[in-house]
C-alpha cells in the first residue's frame, strides 16, 4: 500500500465528523525526544500524555489520525477484553496482570474523563456496554465475569432474562451483564479530538508520511520514510492491525503475530422517536456471545449502528444488508423495513489467545498489537503507560504486561483462509441454540 491508494472509507463517521486538523508531511532531517509511529488511539494517547508530562514528541502517520482501525470501528468503549476474564489475565502476567485489569476495569471511564477534560465532541454517551447471552448454557458466561470483575471493583451486575428484555427491547437473549461504565462514541471524531488536543499542548503530528523502518543508530532511534527521517530518543510503534499495510518490513515480527479481521460496520436510517424507545431504549451499547457476533448501539441521530460479517465472492455490502436486515427484524420486530445509508468496514487485529501483545523492541522502544475488538477503551489508559515507559517509570509500576512477538505460523496462508472462521462460529452457535 502507498498513499496513492489512502482514501478515507464511505462511512458514517466520516459522513458525521468535522475534517481533522491540516498536517504537514515529514520531509527532510527532523527530531524529536519521542517518535510515535501510528496516529490512532494508542499513538495520539502516547503522544497527548507524553505533553502533558513536558515531553517533546513528534508522531509519524502513514496516513491521517484515526483513518485505520481507529476511525473505522463500530465505537463501542468496552471496558473488558473479549475473551479472557481477569483470573485468566493474572495467571499468565501475575502482579503486572493485576496492574493490567485494575487499568482495564478503569479504561471506558478514563476515556470519557479525557474527552470532556480536552472538551472532545464525539457524541459520547457514558449509557453502559451491555453483553446478553444468546443462549441459556451460556448464562455461565456472565455469571463468571460478574463475579471476577466485581472482585476486582468492576460496576458490574447479572441481568435476568426479563432484565436484558427490558434494557435490549427484545426477548431473544436470556440474560447477561452489564457494566455501567461503559458506552459508545464517534471513534473518528474521538481521534481527531485527541489530534487536536496533542497539537494544541505542542505535540508535532506528520502526516501521509508512512513509516518505511526505523534502526538504532549512535544511541538514537531513527525513523525512515520516503521524504525524510526523524531520530530520538525514545520510540512508540502503535501501529496494530495495520502494521503490515504500509511496509512488511516495519515491523514484521509484529505484523505477523496478529491477524487482520476485515470486520464490517453498517448504519441505518434514523428511527423514529416512536421505534427508538422501543430498541435499546436506554441507549447502551450491546454485543451479545454469538461466535458470530451480534452488536449494536445509537448514534447521535438515531441511527443504528450494528454490523457484521460476510465470506465469498460477490457483493458483499449488498450480501451483508440482507443478512443483518433480517437479523435486526427478527430481533426487533417493531423495527419495520430497515434501509442501511453506510457500510463499511476496517481490520480489527486478532491474537490467538485473544490478550493483546505489548512488547520492548530495544532501548527504550515499545509496541504492541491485538486489540481483539477492544481497542476503543483499552488503548486510552494504554497509551498513558506507554508514555509512562518511554518517561522511565519503573516496569514494577507499569500496567504493561511484556511478552516477546510470537508470529503466528503460515500467517499468510491463515489470513487467506481466517473468514472461513465465520463458518465454524455459524455452526456453533446453532448447535448451542
Amino acid at each position: 500500500m502507498n498513499t496513492t491508494d489512502v482514501r478515507w472509507p464511505d462511512s458514517l463517521w466520516a459522513a458525521a465528523t468535522p475534517p481533522g486538523p491540516d498536517l504537514p508531511e515529514l520531509i527532510g532531517m527532523q527530531a524529536a525526544d519521542v517518535i510515535v509511529i501510528g496516529a490512532g488511539f494508542t499513538g495520539l494517547s502516547t503522544a497527548l500524555h507524553l505533553r502533558e508530562a513536558g515531553v517533546d514528541v513528534a508522531i509519524v502517520e502513514a496516513a491521517e489520525p484515526g483513518w485505520g482501525a481507529s476511525g473505522r470501528n463500530n465505537g463501542q468503549v468496552i471496558p473488558t477484553l473479549s475473551r479472557p476474564d481477569p483470573d485468566d489475565i493474572i495467571a499468565r502476567h501475575g502482579a503486572v496482570g493485576e496492574r493490567f485489569v485494575g487499568m482495564l476495569r478503569d479504561s471506558a471511564s478514563t476515556l470519557f474523563e479525557v474527552a470532556r477534560r480536552y472538551k472532545i465532541e464525539a457524541e459520547q454517551e457514558q449509557a453502559g456496554w451491555v453483553q446478553p447471552v444468546h443462549s441459556p448454557g451460556r448464562i455461565k458466561i456472565a455469571e463468571r465475569r460478574v463475579r471476577q470483575w466485581s472482585n476486582y471493583g468492576a460496576p458490574v451486575e447479572l441481568l435476568s432474562r426479563e432484565q436484558a428484555r427490558d434494557m435490549l427491547g427484545s426477548d431473544a437473549w436470556y440474560g447477561g451483564f452489564w457494566n455501567r461504565t461503559g458506552g459508545h462514541i464517534n471513534p473518528l471524531a474521538l481521534a481527531r479530538g485527541l489530534a487536536r488536543a496533542a497539537l494544541g499542548l505542542g505535540a508535532r503530528i506528520y502526516a501521509r508520511s508512512p513509516a518505511e523502518s526505523f534502526e538504532r543508530r549512535n544511541g538514537k532511534w531513527v525513523v525512515k520514510t520516503a521524504k525524510g527521517e526523524i531520530s530520538g530518543r525514545s520510540l512508540v510503534v502503535a501501529t496494530n492491525a495495520y502494521s503490515g499495510e504500509f511496509s512488511k518490513s516495519l515491523v514484521p515480527d509484529i505484523a505477523t503475530e496478529v491477524m487482520p479481521v476485515l470486520s464490517w460496520q453498517m448504519a441505518t436510517q434514523p428511527l423514529s422517536d416512536n421505534v427508538r424507545k422501543t430498541i435499546i431504549p436506554g441507549r447502551q451499547a450491546m454485543s451479545d456471545t454469538h461466535g458470530e457476533l451480534y452488536f449494536a448501539r445509537y448514534d447521535a441521530r438515531n441511527r443504528l449502528v450494528t454490523g457484521g460479517a460476510v465470506i465469498g465472492p460477490g457483493n458483499k455490502a449488498e450480501r451483508l444488508k440482507a443478512r443483518v436486515t433480517e437479523r435486526l427484524q427478527r430481533l426487533w420486530p417493531q423495527i419495520g423495513e430497515v434501509s442501511f445509508d453506510y457500510v463499511w468496514n476496517g481490520y480489527v487485529g486478532m491474537t490467538t489467545d485473544f490478550l493483546p501483545r505489548i512488547h520492548r523492541l530495544g532501548p527504550n522502544a515499545f509496541g504492541w498489537t491485538g486489540c481483539n475488538g477492544r481497542a476503543v477503551a483499552l488503548t486510552i489508559p494504554l497509551g498513558g503507560e506507554l508514555a509512562k515507559a518511554v518517561r522511565g517509570v519503573p516496569e514494577k509500576e507499569l500496567a504493561l504486561p511484556f511478552t516477546e512477538p510470537v508470529p503466528i505460523v503460515a500467517h499468510g496462508l491463515l489470513r487467506k483462509l481466517a473468514p472461513l472462521m465465520l463458518l465454524v462460529y455459524r455452526r456453533r452457535d446453532a448447535r448451542e441454540m
